[in-house]
């Protein structure tokens, strides 16, 4: 019969186990929102969509797959580790185009550098 100090000891152990099996599965995104001529964008905002991939199930519990942050000073929002797999990333700025597409993410660790287009002319046929 276990005891409860024993069925405790043994969950503390297993658990670190497998929470690394778990984080293999998982890349830590890094975006950079930069100007064409590469000065940081801060406060852009930033949407990271999980499309398709690795099961995004965690102890029968669902991953979050969806993050909305803004850019830091230096131009950088960490996602959360997001299941590997295709990504839709979206950033949208004040007086910038605004930018999305489609990444694989494969690695444990992954720096997306994005650059941001001004906007361009808008055209009217009404004068």
């Amino acid at each position: 019969m276990w005891t409860r100090r024993a069925f405790f000891l043994f969950s503390a152990c297993a658990l670190p186990v497998l929470a690394d099996e778990d984080d293999d599965d998982l890349t830590k995104l890094l975006i950079e929102v930069k100007t064409r001529g590469g000065k940081p964008i801060e406060r852009a905002s930033v949407v990271v969509k999980f499309v398709e991939g690795r099961s995004i199930a965690k102890f029968g519990k669902r991953i979050r797959t969806n993050w909305e942050l803004r850019t830091n000073q230096m131009g950088v929002a960490k996602i959360p580790p997001v299941p590997r797999g295709k990504i839709l990333v979206q950033v949208i700025a004040k007086g910038y185009q605004t930018y999305g597409e489609t990444f694989e993410v494969e690695e444990p660790e992954k720096t997306l550098e994005i650059r941001l287009n001004p906007p361009q002319p808008q055209y009217s046929v009404h004068k």
